[in-house]
């Protein structure tokens, strides 16, 4: 038993009296990602320290639901727990996308402070639809990748653009790019196919994705910092043993610690193999952030006059920081 587990069973007396209980869990990423092996080292933390009450069966790559119905899996009940990109609910209340926000939060102390201003709202609302957060996790910073340097924001004009969430096909419209929805796991079909041309995403993803098949440029624009969640169907976790609520709890919060962790190895690790692989690693000239920061902030007048009042008391606190 690790020092961790061996810890919080001491602590909370958790013992194999408990009736066993199995939770099947969706993630929509593959097994190479960060986060989802931080999910299976959580999923390991709680069935040691619960001595086998709890076992989570990770389901990754979107193998039991699409990304997008992860959340709505969970609340239904039909699994327990799962994982989805925080700000694909952006369309609900935009406070869910906030951590997407061009030019925002663009560093992990920026994304950490976000993110303490952002939780308090982030549970309030999740909870009015029966659903808990458990722990959320930065990717790295999202940089640029397209066949050839980019100079300009006039150069992203006309490309077929991957977005992912709302803020994300808004930033494409406003570089006059064509935004594409594309997940991360038909990245390199996508681009095969010629249904994108250019993405903005982490180096997380365009190394696990062999950015390097299908573009030769990648930009560290450090556009912003965005967050997955993993959430708990409220009612489930309210009906488990008070000993292994506590043990999840625990759990949870030693993954989100660890998880920032390695999303910030991540960066560095990652862009590093795209170099080894043969892309350029480029930086992003004066002229392109500044047209990019123009975005940003144009982005940002429009979200403050659409944000509810949750959303931009988020931002005053954020800011006033």
């Amino acid at each position: 038993m690790n020092k961790f587990a061996f810890t919080l069973a001491a602590a909370m007396g958790v013992a194999t009296a408990v009736s066993a209980d199995t939770w099947d869990m969706p993630t929509p990423y593959g097994d190479a990602t960060f986060h989802t092996v931080n999910i299976r080292e959580f999923a390991a933390d709680v069935a040691e320290a619960t001595d086998g009450a709890l076992e989570i069966e990770v389901h990754s790559a979107g193998s039991l639901f699409p990304h997008g119905e992860i959340k709505n899996a969970v609340r239904s009940g039909q699994v327990p727990l799962g994982e989805f990109f925080l700000s694909t609910l952006a369309n609900e209340d935009l406070a869910f996308g906030m951590d997407s926000q061009p030019f925002l939060a663009t560093s992990y102390e920026e994304a950490e402070k976000l993110w303490a201003a952002q939780k308090p709202v982030i549970t309030e609302l999740l909870g009015e639809q029966g659903l808990m957060p458990l722990f959320s996790v930065a990717w790295p910073a999202q940089g640029l990748y397209t066949n050839g340097e980019i100079a300009t924001v006039d150069d992203l004009s006309g490309l077929r653009f991957r977005a992912y969430n709302p803020a994300l096909e808004q930033f494409a419209a406003l570089a006059k790019a064509a935004p594409v929805q594309v997940e991360a796991a038909d990245i390199p079909q996508a681009f095969t196919t010629g249904q994108v041309e250019a993405m903005i995403t982490s180096p997380s993803t365009g190394a696990n994705s062999k950015a390097w098949d299908f573009v030769d440029t990648y930009t560290p624009i450090n556009a912003w910092v965005p967050k997955n969640i993993v959430v708990v169907n409220q009612r489930t976790f309210d009906r488990l043993d008070e000993t292994v609520q506590a043990a999840v709890l625990a759990a949870a919060a030693e993954a989100e610690s660890r998880g920032w962790e390695m999303s910030k190895a991540e960066a560095e690790e990652k862009t590093a193999v795209m170099q080894e692989n043969g892309m350029t690693i480029a930086t992003p000239t004066p002229e392109l952030v500044a047209g990019l920061q123009a975005i940003g902030e144009e982005m940002l007048a429009k979200w403050k006059e659409e944000a509810s009042e949750d959303a931009l008391a988020i931002l005053d606190a954020y800011q006033a920081e």
